[in-house]
């Protein structure tokens, strides 16, 4: 090379990154023909990384500080061969500079239900929402797997992916675990860290450390929902003839809200009514208190006619078999 030519080559003396705006992960230092001189200054200021890539393998790993790009100093971290030796004399190397910023209120979602077995309510279709939050950890795995020689990568190119694993890591936990719905719902700090742990290692396969999780809201189909909160006006109702008051008054505003009105009105009264009094006199049989004259009606007469006000949608499958199974214990 003559001296003209060395005049007129550029040499770069000062590498550094000024991180400008949120959400970018990596940043290739513009290059184009220079290269590096000896003795030139790197500066990797907090919350950032650089990373000297030569020939396509990386050569060097610097955490936040000032370095002087010279033999005595480098290499850091190499694992090449007569890495150093490029210092000696101007060189040209990749620089690549990463952000180990945690980056906080990332949003994830089910789009659609995902149905998980329940242990108590069994196969339900649940919904969650929350937020996350994440950092690099180890800058040579995301520049292998993730961002390679890219100019930039930002976090909204990497938000679909870590979405789409966020949801089927969630799913799979989900099938597996043995924590009931009212459980987590009751429970969801609690439920955000087991969860945040059964996550962690598929953000570690990409170089990433997932360092908060939370679930902000767990819920089912509106008609399973309105099933367990039936449930628990049964448990407060207690005994046979409340429930069946219960049943009776339920029953009235869902006659009336058909057409109608009043007469769907009096049709739903009628049904409580009827069930007030098979209820009554399984209550009658089961006590041995039937009125003067009157014979206490038979446990299976009682499950017939409870039968009938199943077929005709005047009670749930769950709410026939609990009155039947009571009604068998009093013939044992």
């Amino acid at each position: 090379m003559g001296i003209f030519d060395l005049i007129k080559k550029q040499f770069i003396d000062v590498i550094d990154w000024t991180e400008s705006g949120d959400g970018v992960l990596a940043y290739r230092f513009p290059m184009m023909d220079r290269e590096i001189q000896n003795g030139a200054k790197l500066t990797v200021r907090e919350t950032q990384v650089a990373v000297f890539v030569n020939e396509g393998e990386i050569a060097d790993i610097f955490g936040p500080g000032l370095y002087t790009l010279t033999t005595q100093t480098l290499p850091v971290m190499t694992s090449l061969q007569n890495w150093d030796k490029l210092f000696q004399s101007p060189f040209k190397s990749d620089v690549y500079f990463f952000s180990t910023r945690e980056q906080i209120d990332q949003r994830w979602g089910t789009a659609s239900p995902i149905t998980v077995r329940d242990k108590e309510l069994g196969p339900v279709r649940l919904r969650a929402h929350g937020t996350y939050s994440y950092k690099i950890q180890n800058p040579k795995v995301f520049y292998q797997k993730v961002s390679g020689t890219r100019e930039t990568y930002t976090v909204a190119e990497m938000e679909g992916q870590l979405r789409s694993m966020i949801l089927t890591s969630f799913a799979s936990f989900m099938g597996k675990a043995e924590i009931p719905f009212l459980d987590m719902a009751a429970n969801q700090d609690r439920f955000s860290q087991i969860t945040r742990d059964a996550l962690a290692p598929s953000f570690d396969d990409y170089g990433l450390k997932l360092e908060k999780f939370f679930v902000q809201s767990l819920s089912l189909p509106e008609e399973v929902q309105a099933r367990i909160d039936k449930a628990a006006s049964m448990k407060v109702v207690g005994d046979l003839g409340k429930y069946a008051q219960y049943q009776a008054a339920d029953s009235i505003p869902i006659a009336a809200a058909n057409e109608g009105g009043a007469a769907g009105a009096g049709a739903g009264l009628g049904a409580g009514m009827a069930m007030g009094q098979i209820m009554a006199s399984a209550m009658g049989q089961a006590t041995g208190g039937a009125g003067a004259g009157q014979k206490a009606e038979d446990p299976l007469a009682t499950i017939e006619k409870l039968h009938g006000l199943l077929t005709k949608g005047v009670i749930s499958q769950a709410e026939f078999d609990a009155k039947k199974e009571e009604l068998l214990k009093k013939i044992s």
